[in-house]
């Protein structure tokens, strides 16, 4: 394994407070793109399924279908991240997601919904690779897991605000508004990205390969036991995001009768946990390494949501326990994505756009087999829902403990 070494931030033209607040804030947008593109349209998914007149199923899988996209997408973006530096493939996946949204916004078929939600991604996962990538070149791994924490504090209003605007656009301009606001977003977030980010990769450090040789980094890193296995707990945690996502519209509005407008609030209590868990792993890392914190963490989510599936089968506690389970469930995860991520990225300094584009497109690919477990299992109850979470959750923690036994050797 390569030796990780401490680089302070220092942004070309500026450092300080100021500097490392533009820094997070570019980032933590950027990281919230799959966030924003999901969760803002999860209150439409009824009114969808019926001007489109396709099953609510046929709607739950254009999440997967997003989720697939960003899996695919972020393959290509680490190569080219790695040889021409972070700033120019971001700002052409940007400017694609921002063209599938017009697309979305004027789809008319279930079909066309499913293709533009796949541009959609190819076009996000620029984000979500080139933020991880620059985070990896800019800190060491105590300082990279902080960062990933203080990230998830931007990237965490996402899900509390998402729903909610989602919710009142649905209101005052039907569900292809919802597609014309995530437009505007990826247009701000691009101009943003052209004038204050950064570029955190210098000449001399990228890396002057073929294609096939860069590609043969992945093979690389797909040998590499401990990479792998934080990679599929990555992926585990995203499952039992994505199992949520994909499965909450229909326990939420349809089962239960929450309103689409309620239905931000219930979302939005979820995120408040998972931001809180977050900035305590901050201060956790001051006292324990992200080893430790990991384990305990995981074992809370399996706990969780092995009761959540419990208190469904039987009906115990009726809604207002499911309720407390799913925020016991999720909030760790607060305690998960940075930690994990940090430690995979950890060892690889000379390849970081290629690992963090192997490591988005397994939690992706994972993920979106998650969502889309729940949409095909469709059968009116919230059953795939909490058992495709608490597999997940069983699944992540063996992987983690794998990945334990991967580093002693």
């Amino acid at each position: 394994m390569e030796t990780t070494v401490a680089t302070p931030f220092a942004a070309p033209e500026e450092t300080g407070r100021i500097g490392l607040v533009k820094l997070v804030l570019i980032l933590g947008a950027l990281t919230a793109f799959s966030s924003m593109s999901i969760d803002m349209y999860l209150p439409a998914f009824p009114q969808i399924a019926r001007d489109l007149a396709v099953p609510l199923g046929t709607v739950q899988l254009s999440v997967s279908a997003f989720l697939f996209g960003s899996a695919i997408g972020q393959l290509f973006y680490g190569p080219l991240a790695d040889r021409w530096g972070r700033k120019r493939p971001l700002l052409f996946g940007l400017g694609l997601y921002v063209l599938s949204t017009v697309g979305c916004a004027f789809v008319h078929t279930g079909e066309g919904l499913l293709f533009w939600r796949v541009v959609m991604a190819l076009g996000g996962g620029a984000g979500m690779v080139i933020s991880r990538a620059v985070v990896r070149d800019l800190y060491d791994t105590t300082e990279a897991a902080r960062m990933f924490s203080l990230l998830m504090l931007v990237m965490g209003a996402a899900p509390i605000l998402a729903p909610l605007a989602g919710g009142q656009l649905l209101l005052l301009t039907g569900w292809r508004g919802i597609f014309a606001f995530l437009g505007g977003f990826g247009l701000l977030s691009l101009c943003a990205a052209l004038i204050w980010l950064p570029e955190s990769l210098p000449m001399e450090k990228r890396i002057q390969r073929s294609f096939r040789e860069m590609g043969g980094i992945y093979g690389r890193l797909t040998r590499n036991r401990y990479f792998l296995c934080h990679a599929i707990a990555l992926g585990a945690v995203a499952g039992v995001n994505f199992s949520y996502i994909s499965g909450a519209p229909l326990v939420f509005i349809e089962l239960h009768g929450i309103s689409p407008q309620q239905f931000g609030i219930f979302f939005g209590l979820n995120a408040f946990g998972l931001i809180g868990a977050s900035q305590l792993n901050r201060r956790l890392l001051r006292r324990y390494p992200a080893r430790q914190i990991l384990g305990v963490a995981f074992c809370a989510n399996a706990a969780a949501a092995l009761l959540l599936t419990m208190a469904t089968i039987t009906g115990i506690g009726g809604f207002p326990l499911q309720v407390v389970l799913l925020f016991a469930c999720l909030s760790m995860t607060g305690l998960l994505y940075p930690n994990v991520t940090a430690l995979a990225l950890a060892p690889f300094a000379s390849a970081a756009g290629s690992a963090s584009a192997l490591l988005g497109t397994i939690q992706y690919t994972i993920g979106a087999t998650a969502g889309a477990f729940v949409g095909l299992s469709h059968n009116g109850t919230g059953l795939p829902m909490v058992l495709t979470m608490a597999g997940c959750s069983v699944v992540g923690t063996i992987a983690i403990r794998c990945a334990r036994e991967a580093d002693r050797h």
